[in-house]
């Protein structure tokens, strides 16, 4: 060099060591690995301490570099880079569907695919899918500023009772069989300061809180101490087993609670106060039973395996029909196999029908009011350019359940022989039984049998406006009576079978412009089909089945979906608010649940995930 000294090729490297709040420079070559640089750093350090956990994340880049065999300049680090030596196991604060608040030591560079699949066996040994929302104004201490729309009206306050209420203590303080029991809800001041979205544009701008499965949480900005919400992103619950998932039961019945309380999802008041009569007697029973829990786990069980085993129910002389009869004020009609066949009277019932539906792909609603006796099927029938909205009309219970039954089913293409008609049939019934109250609409309870319902913590707070505290524990009261003969466990799985035959169950909502459109829409992804929506109504425009779909795949250059089908135009649309990695890995999280863990009973296999979720089927 031209002062005399010798260039050697080295140069400075600059790193932050996080435990000791300490910046350290090196000088390297390019030549040398990641390895080599962290064994000269810790020697530099010369501090007596179990480093075998620490690793490199470079800032700039957001990236860990954990192939140690790699080289600077394979990894293409350079003078201007500035690196961080820190732990990759950090603490995190989770919300559970609970609400409950657990500190948790998770891998801050594994992809977040892998760190929930940790936390779910922290929790359980029950294979779970959850997954994690980031930044979404769903409950307090959470960030907003992911959704800047939202936070305008102003978050709650981050120092919320509920986060005294529910305590916020390391998991390993506790027994984890703790997140099997239910809490009830002590104040109405909890549900008041909660956040509840006001319309499906706003569950849709929440929905892009949801984390990459495929990155690590500090590629995706996530700081340690964060609070992040744990919840059950799939809903496509199998094999849940009152047996072994008492844990996850719980969680789902606390995430169908809080789902029903913050009216996430629409329920109508008859719904409302069997959901709160479920409540009432769930309460009731955990705290009857927090002492002793464990131990009257198995009689419980007991109990609802006879309740199963009664499920097996008999039809029209003990077998089972593959022809239903609806007299409709405009026609008369059959339904056989997935075809409903519509006559202008039954004495042409013979002949050749004036319509025919075939059912494979619709959307089966109900529209039911118990207390005056209205038991209808709103069913939305895919054509070419929409679709066709046809409405049944039953006249009493038993028929109702039976058509909803084959309604459903032949939407998935299964006919009345299928083995899970008469099951469907039973637990519509069920669910009706469940929202029948008492006959003398005047009926008032006694102050002194009212005093422990609390009903303000049990119905949404829409009710409350609408009724007297009284009035509303004494339609509870009335509801309870359907349900007051339930085991634990049984009225857990009761609720959550009422939350999954809601209309809205399961739709998750993403906005997305659909090519040829011009504005926004609504994109709403279920267990087994993709539906357009209408922004403001909610109502569907078009269904389209997973069972139809052929393949589908993202042109990351303009961010857009392209989903083809086997007998269907090919659909395409481009997200909006919300990273299109988002959709895609819902759908394929959903296909990868249908083909792989419900068919095939295996465990979570995260290759066959990640191959599902770019697009491969």
């Amino acid at each position: 060099m031209p002062d005399g000294c010798y260039a050697d090729g080295t140069w400075e490297l600059k790193m932050h060591v996080t435990d000791l709040h300490r910046d350290v420079s090196l000088r390297v070559t390019g030549e040398i690995h990641i390895g080599g640089v962290m064994l000269k750093l810790v020697e530099k350090l010369d501090v007596k301490k179990d480093w075998s956990d620490h690793a490199l994340w470079w800032e700039k880049k957001k990236t860990w570099l954990l192939k140690t065999h790699w080289t600077l300049d394979k990894y293409g680090i350079q003078a201007d880079a500035r690196l961080l030596f820190t732990p990759q196991h950090k603490l995190l604060r989770l919300q559970l569907p609970n609400m409950k608040h657990m500190k948790v030591k998770v891998n801050f560079s594994d992809r977040v695919f892998k760190a929930v699949s940790d936390i779910c066996k922290t929790f359980s040994k029950s294979p779970v899918i959850l997954s994690t929302l980031n930044n979404a104004p769903i409950l307090p201490m959470v960030l907003y500023s992911s959704v800047p729309q939202l936070a305008a009206r102003g978050p709650p306050n981050p120092l919320s009772p509920t986060t005294a209420w529910f305590g916020d203590s390391p998991l390993s303080e506790g027994n984890p069989s703790i997140l099997a029991v239910s809490q009830p809800i002590s104040s109405p001041d909890i549900l008041a300061k909660l956040y509840k979205s006001q319309s499906l544009l706003d569950k849709a701008k929440i929905n892009q809180g949801w984390l990459d499965s495929s990155r690590s949480l500090m590629e995706q900005d996530v700081k340690e101490n964060e609070v992040l919400l744990l919840r059950f992103k799939y809903h496509s619950f199998f094999d849940l087993n009152p047996k072994y998932d008492a844990i996850r039961v719980n969680q789902l019945y606390e995430q169908a609670k809080w789902a029903i309380l913050l009216e996430e999802i629409e329920c109508t008041e008859e719904e409302m106060m069997m959901f709160a009569a479920l409540q009432y007697h769930i309460n009731k029973l955990s705290i009857m039973s927090s002492g002793n829990h464990m131990n009257n786990r198995e009689k419980e069980v007991d109990e609802v395996d006879a309740a199963l085993s009664d499920l097996e129910i008999t039809l029209e002389g003990g077998k089972t029909s593959n022809t239903l009869v609806l007299h409709l004020s405009q026609y008369w009609c059959t339904f056989k196999d997935i075809t409903i066949s519509c006559y202008k009277s039954k004495e042409e019932a013979h002949g050749t029908p004036s319509l025919q539906m075939n059912l494979r792909g619709c959307e089966v609603t109900p529209d039911v009011n118990i207390s005056s006796q209205k038991f209808n099927i709103k069913l939305l029938i895919p054509v070419a350019d929409g679709m066709n909205e046809i409405w049944l009309r039953c006249d009493a219970e038993k028929p109702y359940a039976h058509w909803m039954a084959a309604c459903r089913l032949a939407s998935k293409g299964k006919t009345m022989a299928d083995s899970s008609y008469n099951l469907e049939v039973q637990n519509i019934l069920s669910f009706l039984k469940m929202q029948h109250m008492n006959p003398d609409p005047q009926f008032i309870a006694e102050p002194a049998v009212t005093n422990d319902i609390n009903s303000e913590c049990l119905v949404s707070p829409r009710y409350l406006k609408k009724y007297k505290n009284k009035q509303i524990s004494a339609r509870i009261l009335e509801a309870h009576q359907n349900v007051a003969q339930m085991s634990l466990i049984e009225a857990k799985m009761r609720f959550i079978q009422a939350w999954q035959s809601l209309p809205e169950f399961g739709i998750t909502h993403f906005l997305a412009k659909f090519q040829g459109g011009k504005r926004d829409e609504l994109i709403g992804i279920t267990y087994n089909r993709l539906i357009r929506m209408d922004a403001s109504t909610g109502d569907a425009i078009k269904t389209w089945r997973f069972a139809n779909m052929k393949q589908w795949n993202v042109n990351w250059e303009i961010k857009m979906v392209t989903v083809e089908f086997a007998d269907e135009p090919s659909l395409a649309f481009i997200c909006a608010e919300v990273d299109c990695k988002v959709v895609h890995e819902f759908i394929g999280g959903y296909i990868f649940l249908s083909t792989r863990a419900k068919d095939q009973n295996e465990s979570l296999d995260e290759e066959m995930f990640y191959k599902l979720t770019s697009g491969w089927v």
